[in-house]
């Protein structure tokens, strides 16, 4: 009954030994399958290092079609079924996730929780412990504090093209020289507007990109009236 997409984690690929992260990308997505997800993504291995390459795409895909065609875990509803081990670990999950749903009852609610900086600071409580159990060497990362090697050599990383930048700016300012300007900031004023009430914004947003209005155009509006977040 629960429908569910999965994403493989970016947080736990690293820039040391970056190939290490087909395996590890490789278990995870495997884990998803296991765990009867709908939709998958795998993450490319060289995204610790910037944008990935075509060729760690392709490979990010025959990742999910290896399992999918080769490994046989999708002939199986649920091929986990009665595993004492995931069991348990499933009901770890409830009753701890119960704890932070009460937690945020208690604050007033999701809205009063994020005001207060309370899931903010809980994930940031996590980042910091997890970084710190790497630098003291209680979490092994295998590359980056255990089982390192000397002068690692990195991979091709995805290459900046500045003749396509320049390409991609003459084109932004040759569409705003050409559009109906008038239009476009009597649309971006009523999108303002909307963001000071209550109204839906996606219809002033879809009548502004409509008229040509740029996505940064958009962002800066909204911008303007939410403001941006700041941690606490």
């Amino acid at each position: 009954m629960l429908r569910f997409h999965t994403q493989t984690a970016g947080s736990t690929l690293t820039a040391q030994q970056p190939e290490n992260n087909l395996i590890r990308v490789a278990l995870q997505a495997l884990a998803a399958t296991l765990g009867g997800t709908q939709s998958l993504h795998t993450n490319s291995f060289d995204e610790a290092l910037g944008l990935p390459t075509e060729h760690a795409v392709r490979l990010a895909l025959r990742t999910q079609q290896v399992i999918g065609y080769e490994t046989g875990v999708a002939d199986t509803v649920d091929p986990l079924a009665g595993s004492y081990f995931v069991e348990s670990m499933t009901s770890q999950i409830e009753e701890r996730a119960r704890v932070y749903l009460d937690a945020i009852d208690e604050i007033g609610g999701a809205v009063a929780a994020i005001e207060v900086g309370y899931p903010q600071r809980e994930i940031e409580n996590a980042a910091y412990e997890y970084a710190r159990s790497i630098d003291q060497g209680e979490r092994i990362v295998v590359g980056l504090n255990h089982f390192t090697d000397e002068g690692d050599v990195s991979p091709e990383v995805f290459p900046f093209d500045l003749e396509r930048q320049n390409m991609q700016v003459s084109r932004v300012r040759d569409l705003k020289d050409r559009r109906d300007n008038h239009g476009v900031r009597a649309a971006l004023d009523d999108l303002a507007s909307a963001a000071r009430g209550s109204a839906n914004l996606l219809y002033p947003m879809k009548t502004a990109l409509s008229r040509l209005a740029t996505l940064g155009e958009v962002a800066d509006v909204l911008r303007g009236e939410f403001g941006e977040y700041r941690p606490h």
